[in-house]
């Protein structure tokens, strides 16, 4: 399967990580190295340089370590130039590992060609650029109307909506919104809370 264009450039925490996306994106794929880029100067230097000219990308692991990096790479850089994707938290390990991390899921390297196709298609939809949704975006008020924020339930709520669109269950709020409105719109957001939560904002319990 042809490969997907991507202009902006791809940042991941280790060669494993680039060698699996490097199979199905044709883009600059940069590693962080993975905790090393807290002391390493060098390779602040090149993110920030990098990252300054048009954007970058922040595609790293759903567990502890790979928000902590995320979290590094956004604060050296301008908001307006950080683009953060999620790949969703499934149980499992890498073949080349004797055993699952602390956290037991699987990293970048460990997802498939079709689910990094499906993360990365917000930006392969518009030939490699960032593509946000059509139509009006969601917001810091519409968290806080929707109960997301702000009530004792908000943190119980978002967990659900994050695992309704498979991102991970425990985004911050501004985290989250951000990562909605690159891979949904107004109503995909507003059909997520119809269908997860009641009228009376209770969690709706489907049967197994």
């Amino acid at each position: 399967m042809e490969k997907i264009k991507i202009s902006l450039p791809i940042l991941v925490e280790g060669k494993y990580d680039k060698n699996t996306l490097s199979q199905v994106v044709d883009a600059n794929i940069i590693t962080t190295g993975g905790f090393s880029v807290f002391n390493s100067k060098e390779k602040q230097a090149l993110i920030r340089k990098i990252g300054l000219k048009n954007g970058i990308i922040i595609l790293t692991d759903s567990d502890s370590g790979g928000r902590q990096i995320r979290s590094f790479i956004s604060s050296i850089l301008p908001k307006d130039k950080v683009f953060s994707l999620y790949i969703p938290r499934i149980k499992g390990k890498e073949r080349r590992k004797a055993q699952r991390g602390k956290e037991g899921v699987l990293g970048v390297e460990g997802m498939s060609p079709e689910v990094l196709r499906e993360v990365l298609s917000p930006f392969a939809a518009s030939g490699g650029t960032a593509a946000k949704p059509a139509g009006r975006l969601i917001t810091k008020a519409d968290f806080y109307g929707d109960g997301l924020s702000g009530t004792p339930m908000a943190q119980t709520r978002r967990r659900s909506l994050a695992a309704y669109f498979e991102l991970p269950e425990d985004m911050s709020a501004n985290s989250l919104i951000e990562a909605l409105n690159l891979i949904s719109d107004f109503d995909g957001y507003k059909n997520a809370l119809s269908v997860l939560f009641s009228e009376s904002g209770e969690e709706i319990h489907k049967e197994e």
